[in-house]
């Protein structure tokens, strides 16, 4: 954590949003950002994202993907549009490649899968250019991935059973199965 420290110290301009609708997460994520030196504006909605921007565009941004009010792509272009300098990172519960291709797209810079540790998001706001940041010490499990994924379609799917199913080409006993047993780690 010192070197991150030392790196973030030495940055003029420290600040950062964070933008998550887990209240949970949102706070402690910018309370060990904190830590490290940034110096961090919370929010939990692209509309309370959008009104921050106005105030001060932030050098840095940790956006989740998907809330409650709209899509976290939103906010990167809001971002983009006050400050192109902005380093960006786009975290999500649901990483797949096409929401990926979009945020960098759309300027992110990187994109995390939750649960992201501070050191990982830390590094990856600081890597430049083709420095990218190193893999996570502890990634999710394929069979982490999966299950993500199959709770995303189901939700998408307002808990269908039978469209979720239909929609993971899978049969619907099967996915009764899958969704009755605990998140495999």
């Amino acid at each position: 954590m010192t070197d991150l420290s030392a790196d973030i110290a030495a940055l003029p301009d420290k600040s950062l949003l964070v933008l998550d609708d887990d209240a949970p997460l949102r706070t402690r994520l910018g309370r060990a950002l904190e830590q490290r030196g940034f110096e961090p504006t919370l929010a939990a909605s692209v509309a309370e994202a959008l009104a921050a921007i106005k105030v001060h565009a932030p050098a840095f941004a940790v956006l989740d993907m998907r809330l409650e009010d709209g899509t976290g792509l939103k906010v990167v272009e809001a971002v983009r549009d006050a400050r192109p300098d902005a380093r960006i990172i786009m975290l999500t519960g649901y990483g797949n490649i096409a929401t990926a291709v979009q945020a960098v797209k759309a300027g992110a810079v990187d994109y995390l899968s939750k649960p992201a540790d501070a050191d990982d998001v830390a590094r990856a706001l600081l890597a430049r250019g083709d420095m990218a940041a190193a893999p996570p010490d502890n990634p999710m499990s394929a069979d982490r991935v999966r299950w993500e994924h199959i709770q995303r379609i189901y939700e998408l799917c307002n808990h269908n059973v039978s469209e979720t199913a239909r929609r993971l080409n899978m049969h619907r006993r099967t996915l009764q199965r899958i969704l009755a047993k605990r998140a495999p780690r």
